[in-house]
């Protein structure tokens, strides 16, 4: 399963080297696509079947297709959607205000691609083939030939149904820290309620004797979500949500698991097995590899949706993760996950696309504004990046160690380090529920024990030259580092790391808007100051800087990449900035020094009377 995944990502990466895009808009696809002006065109002559009609055979959840179709009138405007369920009927429309008809179809396709694509004499001919590959939904699939463009859609052909040979079979593990660091969440998709079957894993030290831990589960409803599109246009039934904690488990040790569903009549349903290792024991001294990144999204192996080239490298960053998998330890997507923005079906594809990585390490999440911001939903902002998820969608298909999961804040603690995770969707200010969270995290950290403290969060709270900061003359989130930058310094956090702008940066060791040294390859000595990095080129469109230049500004770079932290022990981190269309590293310094110097003073750390002494 695995080397499909392998196979589809790497022909993607050797096909597509073109990495100049504009910033992204956060313009979802299929919002193109004016689903509910769709009127009835049929065409006798028409014609659009897919084959094969069964898939998954070999227990598969991915696999491709072809599409064969013709019309006798064609146009450039002529596309193709798949839809899921294949059942096109309108009687699940929701009514809406204003409107005098119900519309012919109501729920936009799971994916689409033109006519036209690769099919060069389309216009001419009238006849076309396409592959486009499928992943298992919970659902059977029909293909539905369109003319009149995404604008003025009318439906002229409708093909066959194809199914999974399970649609409801288990798939799309992803696995994280509990909220004990000897303690793993599984997390998984199916079909199955707890009416029909009792969902577990199955696990066990490799090689050795297998238990199996029971799972909750959990769903969603239409009205669970906040606006549209999520419940209208946007909206797919989810599944069901499963989650098992893999207790005690011993450091470093190989573990293997199956995710399991034991039916009513007695039968089991098996995902295929995986494997994991166990996290390192709190401030054990060894090698540990942190992989960090924000603002990925999701990307068609087929070259669907992708009219504008929504997340030009998705693709590249999850391939080149997957490919170094035996050299990382952990990964942290520091929000703007999936960018569904209300099309549910895009969170099957985002957790389809990760499985590679978030089955076999730990897949860490935070939450961004394409995840939460909803107006009146107690977020912090109050715009509509969420397309109506408002939070949801990412604290259901995701398990982090929160204490309240719509409270997206949480820590974790990974051998020699201390990971702070904020949520810039709720207020972080002083006086805060998440100031004082933050507080309590910077000032835990046993700095013997795990000597590198990191700050993790969405938007910049820190230092950012993007455009759109640049242009409000701020460079950081408004109100973003004024209540924090004392925490960081008092608790002398090593590195702040910030997605939302779709760039790389590092800045020198700063506070308060100075250097308090200057950038280097290589640190050496006492704790100064923090260096704090964006990271947000995971993969959807990318984001400009500001023409104006500032002193703690160091490396700047307009590509996709990802940052990846490696401790060799106590004493030596090194930092390396690796872009996602070759895993090369671009930039990079380490820090060298003993714990016992974290706890001297640094500037404004220490109390005045301790400084004037």
């Amino acid at each position: 399963m695995m080397g499909l995944h392998f196979l589809t990502l790497l022909a993607i990466v050797l096909a597509s080297f073109c990495w100049c895009t504009s910033a992204d808009s956060g313009e979802q696809p299929l919002s193109k696509i004016a689903i509910h002006k769709t009127t009835l065109a049929t065409v006798v002559s028409a014609r659009i079947s897919v084959y094969p009609l069964v898939l998954g055979l070999k227990g598969q959840s991915s696999e491709w297709v072809t599409v064969e179709y013709s019309h006798p009138t064609p146009s450039n405007e002529d596309w193709i959607g798949v839809f899921s369920p294949a059942n096109l009927s309108a009687t699940i429309c929701e009514p809406e205000d204003g409107k005098e008809y119900e519309p012919l179809l109501c729920t936009a396709p799971i994916k689409y691609q033109f006519a036209s694509y690769k099919n060069e004499h389309y216009n001419n001919t009238g006849r076309g083939s396409m592959k486009l590959q499928l992943i298992n939904q919970r659902a059977d699939f029909s293909f539905v030939l369109f003319s009149g463009g995404l604008s003025n859609p009318k439906l002229v052909a409708v093909s066959n149904s194809i199914s999974f040979a399970n649609p409801k079979a288990p798939v799309y593990p992803r696995i994280a820290q509990g909220k004990s660091w000897n303690e793993m969440a599984v997390t998984w998709t199916s079909g199955y309620s707890t009416k029909e079957a009792v969902p577990f894993v199955q696990w066990g030290e490799l090689g050795g004797t297998q238990r199996r831990s029971p799972a909750g589960t959990l769903t969603f409803t239409r009205n669970s979500m906040c606006g549209s599109p999520a419940r209208t246009v946007g909206w797919r039934d989810p599944g069901f949500i499963h989650t098992s904690f893999l207790k005690d488990l011993w450091p470093n040790l190989m573990y293997t698991y199956k995710l399991g569903h034991r039916l009513f009549n007695g039968s089991y349903v098996w995902s295929q097995p995986y494997t994991f290792r166990a996290s390192p024991y709190p401030g054990q001294n060894s090698l540990q590899r942190v992989v960090i990144f924000g603002d990925m999204g999701k990307a068609e192996a087929d070259g669907s949706n992708e009219y504008n080239n929504y997340q030009p490298g998705s693709l590249n960053t999850t391939y080149q993760l997957t490919m170094d998998l035996k050299n990382i330890d952990i990964v942290f997507h520091i929000g703007d996950l999936a960018y569904a923005n209300g099309y549910l079906s895009q969170w099957d594809q985002f957790t389809a696309q990760v499985e590679p990585i978030a089955s076999t390490v730990p897949y860490m999440v935070g939450s961004g504004n394409h995840e939460r911001d909803w107006p009146g939903t107690g977020s912090f902002y109050g715009n509509k990046d969420s397309g109506g998820e408002c939070g949801v969608l990412a604290e259901t298909m995701f398990y982090v160690p929160a204490e309240n999961r719509q409270k997206f804040w949480y820590k974790t603690d990974f051998g020699m380090f201390r990971f702070c995770i904020a949520d810039t969707e709720h207020d972080w200010r002083p006086g805060t529920e998440q100031y004082k969270f933050i507080e309590h995290c910077l000032s835990t950290a046993d700095r013997e024990k795990q000597p590198w403290l990191i700050f993790l969060a969405h938007r910049v709270l820190g230092y950012s030259s993007g455009e759109f900061y640049g242009i409000e003359g701020t460079f950081e989130e408004p109100m973003g580092r004024e209540g924090l930058q004392d925490l960081w310094q008092k608790y002398k956090v090593d590195i702040a790391m910030y997605g939302h702008v779709h760039n790389y940066e590092r800045t020198c060791p700063v506070y308060q808007n100075t250097c308090i040294r200057d950038a280097s390859h290589h640190y050496n000595g006492p704790f100064v100051a923090t260096t704090h990095v964006v990271v947000g080129g995971g993969g959807a469109g990318l984001a400009k800087f500001t023409p104006l230049r500032t002193r703690w500004s160091y490396f700047q770079d307009y590509d996709f990449g990802f940052v990846k932290l490696t401790a060799f022990n106590q004493s030596t981190l090194l930092f390396e900035y690796k872009k996602s269309r070759d895993g090369l590293v671009y930039d990079y310094f380490t820090i060298t020094r003993d714990y016992r110097d974290i706890l001297t003073c640094a500037v404004e750390s220490c109390s005045k009377q301790a400084m004037s002494s």
